[in-house]
């Protein structure tokens, strides 16, 4: 049976290798396209993840080895370049494409302008791209974009899966759910979604959104076969998610830090359950002139509920102390609100979640705590506002 052709772009990220890797493991041919820029901020930041981070290149080599048959090629490239996207599309004629090529952070979206003009040219650039060399090459692969739940906002309504069927003066219609980012990155994102649909109505495009909520963990099958297969995991205030940050924070006494009141609601997600979903959009394409959207995340909980899970985890896994400290809330968002996402879709296909177990954040502290010395406490607290 011919293997199915996916590129996965932003191959060199948190979620893109090891999206690469799992999907090679489910025999795809996959192609891990990335061009370094987010190594290239965070060195002028100067940001490191926990541990270092071997290159794509080294990394696929030894993955390649490991698992012999089922390669993952790899690629340095600037998907903003439009020739060379059209090029690489040609030469590798993908059935599909993950689009996790965009600069995945709201506080450096807001940190200045420069940031800002960069994050809205990056991100529009290269989904418009991805879109402009599906049609001149006549390829026309599934697209899957990672969108995220940020995108919705806290609305006062229950959140659909990315339409709604609304009733006004005796007439319906069905449309995207509204949207109201928290951030220029998540603006960025909005704008992606509207750039997708219409071309999905005007050329008969085949595009799944994924609406991600904030992913957090480290091991995956794959990863875990070799230490030197990690993905970079960042727990400073600009690229950390919440539930990774708190568990460095702990190992290193850094008291967690809440913004605000701390009842903000969000839905998290496990990184195992990212690449099951992936692979769940993969095999239930849309049809050409269909974009499918899924709130992608599993359990919702309140900031303070995740800093008293990884505090009680904190402490059984030998740490003394652990304190949770309120802060002034460096973002402009509500604090106490209504939050009532639908996620139904992926259960329907067959998606078993992971929970957030003390058990999983055990194993991560433990693993994380071999790095203790590495972390820079001065990244750690918010050093970007939003006004």
């Amino acid at each position: 049976m011919k293997k199915k052709r996916v590129i996965v772009f932003g191959g060199d990220g948190y979620l893109g290798w090891p999206v690469s890797m799992f999907l090679s493991n489910l025999n795809y041919k996959v192609l891990s396209v990335d061009n370094y820029d987010k190594r290239k901020i965070s060195k002028k930041l100067n940001i490191k993840p926990i541990f270092p981070v071997s290159s794509l290149k080294l990394r696929t080599k030894i993955w390649n080895r490991i698992s012999k048959k089922n390669e993952v090629e790899f690629k340095i490239l600037n998907i903003c370049n439009y020739k060379e996207l059209v090029d690489l599309f040609k030469k590798f004629k993908p059935d599909s494409v993950i689009h996790f090529a965009e600069q995945p952070s709201a506080p450096y979206s807001m940190k200045g302008y420069s940031e800002a003009s960069y994050t809205l040219q990056n991100n529009l650039i290269t989904t418009f791209n991805i879109i402009q060399a599906s049609k001149e090459t006549g390829i026309f692969p599934h697209i899957v974009k990672l969108g995220t739940m940020g995108e919705y906002g806290t609305p006062n309504i229950d959140i659909e899966e990315g339409f709604i069927e609304i009733a006004h003066k005796n007439r319906e219609g069905k449309f995207l759910f509204p949207r109201q980012g928290g951030s220029l990155y998540h603006t960025t994102k909005i704008l992606d979604t509207d750039l997708l649909y219409f071309y999905v109505r005007a050329w008969g495009l085949k595009v799944t959104d994924l609406m991600q909520g904030p992913v957090y963990g480290l091991f995956t099958n794959e990863t875990e076969l070799d230490e030197k297969l990690n993905t970079c995991f960042y727990y400073d205030s600009i690229f950390g998610t919440i539930i990774n940050r708190f568990v460095v924070q702990a190992i290193n006494g850094v008291p967690l830090t809440v913004y605000g009141k701390g009842n903000q609601k969000r839905g998290y997600i496990n990184i195992k359950d990212t690449l099951k979903c992936i692979h769940i959009a993969l095999s239930n394409p849309p049809k050409s002139g269909e974009m499918k959207i899924f709130n992608q995340f599993t359990e919702i909980f309140t900031v303070n509920e995740l800093a008293e899970i990884v505090r009680e985890a904190g402490l059984s896994s030998g740490i003394n102390s652990i304190d949770i400290k309120k802060i002034k809330n460096p973002r402009i968002e509500l604090e106490e609100h209504y939050y009532n996402p639908i996620n139904t879709e992926f259960q329907k296909l067959g998606l078993k979640s992971e929970k957030l177990k003390i058990e999983t954040l055990e194993k991560l502290i433990r693993y994380l705590s071999k790095y203790k010395n590495n972390i820079d406490r001065s990244q750690i607290l918010p050093n970007v506002n939003w006004t």
